[in-house]
């Protein structure tokens, strides 16, 4: 099992998760976080940090977000390792309001 970012982190790409994570298993690329499922040690600590509830335990990932297990893996497999907090992006508290946070 695995955690997943799902679409509530485009265009936020907040990374409260990341500095939470003990192993480092974010990475990021210019729109949002995607989850490393190899690197995951299914924790949780990430998941109460989100404030957009974009992350999900495999388990629990709602049918209309089950893509993003695979571009989650597809993606973190490419990028660089996000493991310090930086600035969301600018359009991320328009993103959070659109979403109803």
């Amino acid at each position: 099992m695995t955690f997943v970012v799902t679409s509530n982190c485009q265009r936020c790409r907040f990374t409260d998760c990341v500095v939470v994570c003990p192993v480092d298993c974010f990475h990021g690329d210019a729109e949002m976080l995607y989850i490393d499922p190899d690197e995951c040690i299914d924790c949780a600590a990430c998941v109460p940090e989100c404030p957009v509830d974009a992350i999900y335990d495999e388990a629990e990932l709602p049918d209309h977000e089950s893509r993003w297990l695979a571009i989650n893996a597809n993606r973190a497999a490419s990028l660089p390792v996000v493991s310090e907090k930086v600035e969301p992006l600018p359009t991320a508290q328009a993103r959070k309001q659109q979403l109803g946070f």
